[in-house]
């Protein structure tokens, strides 16, 4: 397999949710919600899924490690919010744009299914955002199907 995943260390975590943070938030700003708005839904969407500030047991941060070229992006999966201990989440995936097109999201989303297969899961989903046509082409080549859909127009 291309790329491994390991766990972000404790030293580097708090780094990565301050990108993780600010990355949410401009998308949920290109999306069309408020800045202020979505700052206040990234700080609390963080919030719930690491309320010490650290990993927990329902949620896993890791650093997509290729073995030439390094860390090459990060996966953070856990359950998903409906309550279903079987039902999970990838909650972000990102591959660094150097190392884009070759391969490693495609691998990273593989290395996610086994992940939460082998945690219990029956069911693995995901969001994305409408203006991200690349991550989407990506899910739906390797099997993610609709499930809803949200539409605005800008009046």
């Amino acid at each position: 397999m291309p790329i491994i995943l390991v766990p972000i260390n404790a030293q580097r975590f708090p780094s990565w949710q301050e990108r993780c943070h600010a990355e949410y938030k401009a998308d949920l700003i290109t999306a069309g919600e408020a800045p202020h708005v979505a700052d206040q839904h990234a700080t609390d969407s963080l919030e719930r899924a690491f309320p010490m500030g650290t990993p927990a047991a329902d949620n896993a941060v890791f650093d997509l490690v290729h073995n030439e070229d390094g860390t090459v992006g990060y996966l953070w999966i856990g359950r998903d919010s409906s309550g279903d201990h079987a039902s999970w989440w990838v909650w972000d995936v990102v591959v660094e744009p150097e190392y884009r097109g070759k391969g490693y999201g495609r691998a990273a989303m593989r290395l996610a299914e086994h992940h939460a297969r082998e945690a219990g899961a029956r069911t693995l989903g995901l969001s994305v955002f409408g203006h991200n046509e690349a991550a989407r082409g990506l899910y739906e080549s390797v099997g993610y199907e609709t499930t809803t859909v949200k539409m605005r127009k800008q009046l």
